[in-house]
């Protein structure tokens, strides 16, 4: 049985220990900046990407990676003798999955599986770790593939932006226009589902925001014998630190992890933004 490589894209943003010890693959979206190209992650981090965002006039717009960055990735690791797995940024946000079905049509009967996670960022990047996990111990692509699609309805996640223009000008919620006229202290909560970002509710202030979130991640794991919990942000760490203390405190999770989010995806949420992910065991 061939052992089963893990690809993902940059969007999930895992931090790089955790890259590193389970072996996984990351494909980069890129980002267009003015007359720049940057790969997502590689060529502009978190730190530097946020700090220029918050002094441009120009807002960066993103995009997908090619086909032939897929195609060159899956025929190394097939070259080494691997079956591929990719668990990749939701279909509804992103084109990524679409690159990778048509990179994958080159290598007709090749074990190359790909997977629409539906999810972005530590929501995926919890799918991915969990799977990548499976395939260390030995899992074939059978049972990788099983595993990514029974995890997905224990992934949850909720984040607060603080300014919802950016989401309205990529077009990636649809309730952003009707709340962009409501009062300038509106935080509006997030979630992903069915792989699009929809309004959960709204709330008067950003403190409140980040308490309702965490009582909505309470209500979502009740009865759940263990959970992971990931707090992740855009240039906003001091709050991620402190959502993911009381996090621990209330859950007492199995794992956690904090990351920024990506460059890519914080092109669309802008700097402010706090979230949090669960996985439940």
């Amino acid at each position: 049985m061939k052992k089963v490589a893990i690809i993902t894209d940059s969007t999930a943003y895992l931090p790089e220990y955790l890259v590193d010890e389970l072996g996984i693959h990351v494909i980069p979206l890129t980002l267009l900046w003015g007359e720049d190209v940057y790969r997502d992650g590689v060529d502009i981090r978190s730190e530097e990407f946020y700090a220029r965002l918050a002094e441009a006039n120009v807002l960066p717009t993103t995009s997908q990676p090619s086909v032939g960055e897929f195609t060159s990735l899956f025929s190394r690791l097939l070259d080494e003798d691997y079956a591929v797995l990719a668990m990749l940024i939701s279909s509804g946000i992103s084109g990524t999955v679409d690159s990778a079905l048509q990179a994958r049509d080159a290598f007709p009967g090749a074990p190359i599986t790909v997977v629409d996670s539906h999810l972005v960022a530590m929501p995926l990047g919890f799918m991915v770790m969990k799977v990548a996990r499976a395939a260390q111990a030995g899992a074939s692509l059978e049972e990788c593939q099983a595993l990514a699609e029974a995890v997905y309805s224990k992934i949850g996640v909720y984040f607060m932006v603080d300014d919802l223009k950016y989401l309205h000008m990529g077009g990636r919620i649809n309730t952003a226009k009707r709340l962009l006229g409501s009062a300038l202290d509106l935080k509006p909560i997030m979630e992903l589902k069915d792989g699009k970002i929809e309004l959960v509710e709204s709330v008067r202030s950003r403190k409140k925001a980040l308490a309702r979130m965490l009582d909505l991640v309470e209500r979502d794991i009740a009865g759940s014998e263990g959970v992971r919990i990931a707090a992740f942000h855009a240039a906003a760490e001091e709050e991620a630190q402190a959502l993911l203390v009381q996090a621990v405190e209330r859950f007492n999770p199995i794992e956690t992890v904090t990351t920024f989010v990506s460059p890519v995806i914080g092109a669309h949420t802008g700097p402010g933004t706090v979230s949090i992910a669960y996985q439940m065991e």
